[in-house]
Parts: C-alpha cells; structure tokens; sequence
C-alpha cells in the first residue's frame, strides 16, 4: 500500500533528480512526469499518489496547484524547486524553505524513476 504525498514534495524530488543528471525540466515536462507517477500509483497501489485534486487529461496540468507555481517559468529550465514559506510556532518568525523530498518506500521510489527513465528516454528519442 502506498503512502498519499503532496504533489510539491514529489516535483521536489523529480526536479532534483532530474538536474542532477542534468536533464532540461519545465512546467510542461513536470505535469507529464505527474501524470506518469499517478497512472503507475494507480496501477500499484490502486489509489491516487497525491493530496491535492488530480485533473483529466483534458486540462494543460495535472496538479492545479503544481502548476500555478511553476507558470512563471514559462518554457525555461526549472533549477531548484519552488519554496514554500512557513511561520514557525511561538517565534513569530517567518521561514522560506524549499518543499521537502518525501521519505518514499523503496516500491514507490522504484515506481517515481520508473517514471524519470522513461522521460529521459522520451527526451533522447526526440533527439535523435
């Protein structure tokens, strides 16, 4: 059974993983990645991967919320993932961090670079 994760956790770790290999990654090529992860946890586990709201294919993203942060990029090369700002209990101060990585199981880690293989194998074959 898989765990239910943000989808900005998840996009944290697709946009590392994919930098360090250093693989172009967009808003576009971020919704196709989501839309990957969700039919195979679907698959899998037989349940939505994410907590916020998955759209139809009809739509131009996946994940609504995913997408409005990462609209300002337009077309460029996305190199680190979006922030998100926090205030910290008691302190009154406020944080700005990037989303976390999730602390994935081993099938579901296995599941997500299932996912990042086969968008780099698509980015190849369109370059070829």
């Amino acid at each position: 059974m898989g765990n239910i994760y943000s989808a900005q956790n998840i996009v944290s770790y697709l946009i590392y993983e994919l930098n360090e290999g250093h693989v172009f990654v967009n808003n576009k090529s971020i919704q196709h990645l989501l839309t990957s992860v969700e039919k195979k946890w679907q698959q899998v586990f037989g349940h939505t991967a994410f907590q916020e709201q998955v759209f139809t294919e009809k739509e131009d993203y996946t994940v609504k919320e995913v997408f409005e942060t990462y609209e300002q990029y337009g077309v460029s090369h996305i190199s680190l993932p979006a922030t998100e700002i926090y205030l910290k209990y008691g302190t009154f101060q406020l944080v700005e961090r990037t989303y976390a990585i999730p602390d994935f199981t081993e099938e579901e880690i296995s599941l997500v670079q299932h996912a990042l293989e086969q968008y780099r194998y698509q980015l190849l074959s369109k370059a070829s």
